[in-house]
């Protein structure tokens, strides 16, 4: 399968609009192991796009930090099983999922981003989140 998460080059965690992504980093897995991975960039897609980006890139699962209603109907068209709410480092997230530890909240959903000028931080606990904080885990599905 291939996993891919909302990446922040510089900072190397997860980013945290799946819109506005400018990278996404995709890990090749088999038999619950990664076997690779790459970074790789959007070409300037964004929002619904995107959901057609991951599926031509083979993507079957998604990791990421804030997301629209929009955004999630695309990706669950493109049957790409979908972990927001997510944060920190990619790589450690991305681990947590194949050990089936990931914590996400499955039900939060970007919904007001007019409200803040389009500048929020969905995903993050603070004074701009989206959802709630209740987590999950992805279990054996990664």
């Amino acid at each position: 399968m291939k996993l891919a998460v909302t990446y922040e080059a510089e900072t190397k965690e997860v980013f945290q609009h799946f819109g506005h992504t400018k990278t996404f980093k995709i890990y090749e897995v088999e038999d619950g192991a990664i076997q690779s991975e790459k970074v790789i960039g959007t070409e300037g897609a964004g929002h619904g796009a995107l959901a057609g980006f991951l599926k031509n890139e083979g993507v079957t699962a998604l990791i990421c930090g804030g997301i629209g209603g929009g955004a999630r109907a695309a990706l669950a068209e493109a049957e790409i099983m979908l972990y927001p709410g997510v944060s920190g480092n990619a790589d450690e997230n991305v681990a947590a999922c194949l050990q089936g530890t990931l914590a996400y909240d499955p039900d939060i959903v970007c919904s007001h981003h007019a409200e803040h000028g389009g500048e929020h931080h969905c995903g993050h606990h603070g004074e701009h989140h989206c959802g709630g904080h209740e987590a999950g885990s992805c279990g054996s599905d990664c």
